[in-house]
């Protein structure tokens, strides 16, 4: 039965490029519906398939699966053979606490700096409290980096070496640092370049890319839409 995944704008929706990724980067075969988060009747489209009425939205059947982290624990029952998570039980743990924090964390950076894949990187000058969740991070990802970097052996550029349900919770911050000229070190430097050369974020952006509708309340620099 082939899943189906409801997702908002690839330029804007955060949380719909989070399952997306995991479905592309685990060759998970699925179909996918886009709701413009512009539209009017917004909610009312998204809740002819989820309660919620938020994107994203995984259909696998009967079952109805909402908010990020529950799909990607939905992914990993339903694929065990595709490590969403990592092998290790201490590295797992690990990943999906730092996975949860990102669902429900980063607030200050995450307000001021909305995802937004067609605007020019353009350093921005951030208040405080963004600058402070910038810096946790940078901890969370180098702490990572260097307890589980080798990923059951295996080297990679990822937090956890291979690519993992944590990295695609992180990919839309990931974004953010390089869109607005975010200065991070050497070890957050090569995770946002990871990132960004991973080929189902690639696909991504160029879908995001080709995207015409705009939401002023995403534009930092409304009323002027820069885009690259």
């Amino acid at each position: 039965m082939t899943l189906k995944l409801v997702i908002g704008n690839k330029n804007y929706s955060s949380w719909s490029l989070r399952p997306w990724l995991a479905l592309k980067a685990f060759d998970i075969p699925f179909e996918e519906a886009t709701v413009s988060l512009g539209a009017a009747d917004f909610k009312e489209q998204v809740r002819a398939h989820s309660p919620a009425g938020r994107v994203p939205v995984l259909l696998d059947g009967p079952a109805v699966v909402w908010e990020s982290i529950a799909i990607l624990e939905h992914l990993a029952e339903r694929f065990p053979g595709k490590a969403v998570w990592p092998a290790d039980p201490v590295a797992r743990a690990h990943a999906r606490s730092l996975a949860t924090e990102m669902h429900g964390g980063f607030g200050a950076l995450r307000s001021v700096a909305p995802m937004n894949l067609w605007r020019p990187i353009e350093t921005r000058e951030l208040p405080e409290a963004a600058l402070k969740d910038v810096r946790a991070l940078e901890r969370r990802w180098s702490e990572a980096r260097a307890r589980f970097g080798q990923g059951d052996g295996q080297a990679g550029p990822f937090l956890y070496g291979a690519f993992s349900g944590a990295d695609a919770m992180y990919a839309p911050v990931a974004t953010r640092i390089r869109t607005y000229g975010i200065e991070v070190g050497p070890v957050a430097l090569a995770y946002v370049d990871a990132i960004h050369a991973h080929s189902a974020f690639v696909e991504w952006k160029t879908l995001a890319l080709a995207e015409s509708e705009v939401l002023p309340e995403d534009e930092v620099d409304w009323p002027v839409v820069k885009r690259v």
